[in-house]
């Protein structure tokens, strides 16, 4: 008889090592929040050993995106590695976490080129994305897979596929 919960969590765990693959290399990502009718992104550093589901961010408490996740939690979160052609789109919900334990726990020397005062200043806290959905696009950055691409168009007026596309549900 076979396991499907095991089955299930092992299939979300392969899914979860593909995201964080895409994105550990990345150095920032985008966060895309609703400023009222606008759609606004900003450049973020995540603060992640690993991926689980959650990605983490460190942000003054006092920012304007705070107010914005305040009013209408839905962001996107997305990364870009273009030497290695991976490219990542994550959404879900954002809350505050000002958990010192947390801070504590994800802080790095690094950090203190945004927050100068350390991670025991009280404007200083984490953005906690929940990711419900991610969509990916992993194609490979070989010249000659380029240049096969382009022949095979060419020749039958196709566009190539080359890569990985996927949609994972998360939650």
């Amino acid at each position: 008889m076979r396991d499907t919960a095991w089955e299930a969590a092992m299939a979300q765990q392969e899914q979860f090592d593909k995201l964080w693959s895409m994105m550990k290399d990345a150095k920032f990502a985008m966060l895309v929040s609703r400023d009222g009718g606008h759609l606004r992104g900003r450049p973020m550093a995540a603060s992640q050993d690993g991926f689980d589901g959650t990605l983490w961010f460190f942000t003054s408490a006092s920012s304007h995106k705070v107010d914005e996740v305040g009013a209408e939690n839905q962001v996107c979160v997305t990364y870009a590695e273009p030497s290695s052609q991976d490219y990542l789109s994550m959404s879900g919900s954002a809350t505050l976490v000002r958990d010192q334990a947390e801070k504590d726990k994800r802080w790095s020397e690094l950090l203190k080129t945004w927050f100068p005062k350390g991670k025991n200043d009280p404007d200083v806290a984490l953005l906690k994305v929940t990711v419900e959905q991610a969509e990916y696009w992993d194609a490979p950055n070989s010249t000659v897979v380029h240049a096969y691409g382009y022949v095979k168009s060419v020749l039958t007026g196709e566009p190539p596929k080359p890569g990985d596309h996927a949609k994972v549900q998360i939650r």
